[in-house]
């Protein structure tokens, strides 16, 4: 399938749960979908034949600044052998987004390093927890306003 044909089939199997798309013209072409429907999306594209997404192949939490997250899912279909991306936009206020660990189960790590980085929330992760950070770190490393403390407990952290 090409871009535009999974984008008309999610258009029409979820109405305005598919906000915006750019299909023509990028290197990878992105559908942007609802923060509270990714999961839906995401179990579709993986159990609907002509789709057949079976591989996430990479899930990243992104800042853009102003108060402005996102959650970028790269995916493949090894049967079809085509790829598209899917994105969620979410706001620092309102980090939350739905799990696809359970339709991917390598969006486990990946949703975990999200949460720790950027503070991207993952509602219905069955293990949602710091993975790189300690486990007392206070802030979000990645994110764009994020300050490094001078000490972490009572040592001097070096920068």
């Amino acid at each position: 399938m090409i871009p535009q044909e999974i984008h008309d089939a999610l258009v029409s199997h979820f109405g305005n749960a598919i906000l915006d798309a750019k299909l023509e013209g990028v290197f990878d072409p992105f559908i942007k979908v609802a923060p509270d429907r990714i999961k839906d999306v995401a179990q579709f594209l993986r159990d609907n034949e002509a789709t057949a997404f079976n591989v996430l192949m990479c899930l990243s939490g992104v800042d853009h600044t102003g108060g402005k997250l996102g959650v970028v899912y790269h995916l493949h279909s090894m049967r079809r052998n085509h790829k598209i991306v899917l994105k969620v936009d979410l706001t620092v206020e309102q980090p939350h987004c739905h799990s696809v660990e359970s339709v991917w189960k390598t969006a486990n790590w990946h949703e975990r390093e999200a949460y720790d980085m950027y503070g991207i929330i993952f509602d219905g992760h069955p293990d949602l927890r710091r993975i790189l950070m300690p486990y007392d770190w206070e802030g979000h490393p990645l994110r764009k306003d994020f300050q490094v403390p001078e000490y972490y407990n009572g040592m001097k952290v070096p920068y």
